[in-house]
């Protein structure tokens, strides 16, 4: 089973960065797409961006694009979401998501097709 384990969340001011860790273990790291999703008050759980297994595609929401970056390093068994300009409308709990299926990661991230989550860590923009 594949355990994963956020963090890196706080409160950040507008305009500014930030960076989340989601740490995986119990596979090994080449095996699975690593996507990361948020869920503001109120709305539904919306992917973010995802990255391949590999490392060397990734997928991302229109309204991260230029502002987030997600990477992988496979020697840590670790995925990172770098958040730069924040705004307030990245207020959320933001997972990480797994999934060891054969799909693209913008089907994995379009879809929601995922097989484990983690727990989530509050992103809060605000001055």
């Amino acid at each position: 089973q594949l355990q994963l384990v956020e963090s890196g969340g706080g409160l950040v001011q507008p305009g500014g960065s930030l960076r989340l860790s989601c740490a995986a273990s119990g596979y090994p790291p080449g095996h699975y797409h690593i996507g990361w999703f948020r869920q503001a008050p109120g709305k539904e759980r919306e992917p973010v961006a995802c990255i391949s297994s590999g490392g060397s595609l990734e997928w991302y929401a229109d309204s991260v694009k230029g502002r987030f970056t997600i990477s992988r390093d496979n020697a840590e068994n670790t995925v990172y979401l770098q958040i730069y300009n924040a705004k307030p409308e990245d207020t959320a709990v933001y997972y990480c998501a797994g999934t060891l299926s054969v799909i693209t990661v913008q089907a994995m991230c379009v879809t929601r097709k995922t097989d484990y989550w983690g727990q989530g860590t509050q992103v809060t923009v605000s001055s």
